[in-house]
């Protein structure tokens, strides 16, 4: 990485920081209520890349349960503002985030992402991801 990074899980104290990066880094403007409630809720996790205090990547996930089966982690999004993309910091996001995961107990993770996103691709696979054999139809539900 040219640039010197760090990368740490986020907490409310970064709600500022996050609000101030917005739609640059993520899908919309940061709603303030909803980005407490997430970084307030245990289950959900926001991992930061930051170039001093300038929020420049994330990856974020949800750990969860079921009856049958030991946790696993669902990354739900990561992005890297595109003048620090193809540095690594993608790679080293989901890595972090997979690691801590499993210190929650996770015995696995998953990351979907579309067919022609081939950058997302390669930082997956980068991470030690492996593509799936089966591959499965995504069903959208929505208001």
């Amino acid at each position: 990485m040219e640039n010197t990074i760090d990368i740490r899980q986020a907490t409310i104290h970064d709600l500022n920081a996050l609000e101030k990066v917005g739609d640059a880094l993520f899908d919309y403007s940061i709603k303030r209520d909803r980005a407490i409630e997430f970084l307030n809720d245990s289950r959900h996790h926001l991992f930061l890349a930051l170039d001093g205090s300038k929020v420049v990547g994330m990856a974020s996930g949800v750990h969860y349960v079921h009856p049958d089966k030991d946790p696993s982690l669902f990354i739900n999004e990561v992005s890297v503002l595109e003048e620090y993309q193809k540095q690594g910091i993608g790679k080293i996001l989901v890595k972090e985030i997979w690691t801590y995961a499993k210190t929650l107990g996770c015995k696995d993770a998953w990351v979907g992402t579309e067919t022609s996103n081939t950058a997302a691709q390669k930082c997956y696979m980068g991470a030690g991801g492996v593509p799936d054999d089966d591959p499965f139809i995504l069903f959208e539900f929505s208001e």
